[in-house]
């Protein structure tokens, strides 16, 4: 329900005294570099597809998920495992699968999680029950955790021009954020027209043509020293992650106030304050402080990790809306959902492309922030008897909007300034923020709602009708509603106050250095 520029991929420029400079926001166009990919638009093409796979994902299996349910025989209480065991695989080891992409080669790393990711998705339209089914569900998240840096860091090094740079970035935050919308409506055809387990089937012909990037896509290029993985990073990572998004999940069934909760979360801040210990004494650590400690590209991160709470206050609540409250089908849902992914469009691939090599990065991602923090607000009124063109579409072209402004420079900056064999992991970083902050986020709003609709239930008890129900529903997501925007907004001071303008290079010639892979052995 996570995501800076002279927008070159090279080591980061030094002054005389050796100090790493930060590149500017707003770089005059030049000519693309010589090394410069010539086929780079059709390899974003196929990057693209990787990644509009693996957003589709998050969506579409929960449209599939009460025909899986039924076919398959799974309770109540394990339903929510399928979801689960995805994020749980996909959010923790997403460190680990950048650091593999820098290590290994980012190509290799990218064509091994398409061929996993698809491999698995296959072994999941074929599950004949549910220990079957989260099998494939957590290998499609571990195999997620090395596509999705390996896409990201590639369009980092394959476009380096700015204009061209942010053309390609505005086209790839268009697909992040707008990606689940589009899994609603096919989920919603596959399950209605076909069956629930092509959901999972239409993996294969997606990666299958992203496959073809090998063509397109240029080589690896070997370091001459060897790396090393940081292991004792690695293993506070993964469990410090793993213990906070499922504390997350436990939080939506459990509640907050369980021993359960309570100690995933604790233990989860413990092992990850560990890590920060570890990684500032590591000789080759997994995260790099550096990667983190600048403020554009920090805040960056954190701008894509709090403007997923609104984005998933949307899908998750707008969902239960129009199919409960109001009775829309799953594929009718899916449909009301595209001017939301059109506005996403229109600012990423329009306004922001254009936009981000001429301005401040904070100029577009507050603006952003805010105005998608005012479209989850117009949603606060809403009511059972609300329509679609008055209560809804509003605010779904607001939230889009304001999200495609914030997304595209934020997946721009998330790479700003990044030395080349950090480039995976910077890459991982901001899709860790995405998936931390979406399931923080899901839990928490969830929590909110459901605690807002039982208090209401409760007060109108003597009354309890089906219609009292929905008024209960309703009441929940207008409490959601309230701190959903809160949070967006709250994200806008912050990111307003932290994101600092990068200052221009003050050393040219070490902007000229070539990118190179690390590879093992």
């Amino acid at each position: 329900m996570p995501p800076s520029t002279d927008h070159r991929l090279t080591p980061a420029p030094h002054d005389q005294k050796g100090t790493v400079m930060s590149e500017p926001s707003a770089i005059p166009p030049t000519a693309p570099s010589s090394e410069a990919n010539p086929r780079r638009w059709l390899a974003l093409l196929f990057i693209g597809l990787a990644q509009l796979m693996i957003v589709l994902d998050i969506t579409i299996v929960n449209i599939a998920l009460p025909s899986a349910q039924r076919d398959l025989g799974i309770s109540a209480g394990d339903r929510q495992w399928v979801i689960t065991a995805y994020t749980l695989a996909f959010g923790s080891l997403l460190l680990f699968g950048g650091r593999i992409a820098d290590y290994t080669g980012r190509k290799r790393a990218f064509l091994v999680g398409l061929i996993g990711f698809a491999a698995a998705s296959a072994l999941g339209g074929a599950a004949q029950g549910l220990g079957m089914l989260l099998g494939a569900r957590a290998l499609q998240g571990a195999f997620a955790a090395l596509l999705a840096p390996s896409a990201l860091s590639l369009l980092a090094v394959n476009f380096t021009e700015p204009r061209e740079r942010a053309k390609a970035f505005g086209i790839f935050g268009a697909i992040a954020a707008g990606g689940g919308a589009i899994g609603l409506v096919v989920g919603g055809l596959l399950t209605e027209y076909l069956d629930w387990r092509w959901c999972l089937y239409v993996n294969v012909p997606i990666a299958v043509l992203a496959a073809f990037s090998w063509s397109v896509l240029p080589a690896d290029r070997a370091a001459p020293e060897r790396a090393r993985f940081d292991i004792p990073g690695v293993l506070l990572a993964v469990a410090g992650l793993v213990s906070l998004v499922y504390g997350c999940s436990e939080a939506e069934s459990e509640g907050w106030g369980s021993r359960l909760v309570t100690g995933l979360l604790i233990l989860g801040v413990v092992l990850l304050a560990a890590f920060a210990l570890v990684e500032r004494r590591a000789a080759h650590p997994l995260l790099p402080i550096r990667v983190v400690a600048d403020r554009t590209r920090g805040s960056a991160y954190l701008a894509v990790g709090m403007s997923v709470v609104g984005m998933f206050a949307m899908f998750l609540f707008l969902t239960y809306y129009m199919q409960i409250v109001k009775g829309y089908s799953a594929l009718v849902t899916g449909v009301a959902f595209l001017p939301m992914t059109a506005a996403v469009l229109a600012a990423a691939g329009g306004v922001a492309a254009r936009l981000i090599p001429k301005v401040p990065p904070r100029a577009l991602v507050v603006p952003g922030l805010l105005i998608a923090a005012t479209g989850v607000a117009l949603l606060v009124p809403l009511d059972v008897t609300s329509s679609y063109a008055a209560g809804v579409l509003p605010s779904e072209l607001l939230v889009g909007f304001g999200m495609g402004l914030v997304m595209a420079p934020s997946m721009n900056y998330a790479t700003h300034g990044v030395r080349p064999q950090d480039a995976g992991i910077a890459s991982a970083t901001v899709n860790t923020a995405q998936q931390i902050g979406g399931s923080i986020g899901t839990a928490m709003l969830n929590t909110i709602a459901t605690s807002a609709t039982s208090d209401y239930l409760r007060e109108h008890a003597r009354r309890m009708t089906p219609e009292t129900v929905k008024e209960g529903l309703v009441e929940g997501f207008s409490h959601a509603f309230v701190w959903s925007s809160v949070i967006l907004t709250a994200a806008a001071v912050v990111v307003g106050v932290l994101m600092n303008t990068p200052r221009p290079p003050r050393d040219k010639a070490a902007d000229a250095a070539p990118s190179a892979a690390v590879h093992l052995g």
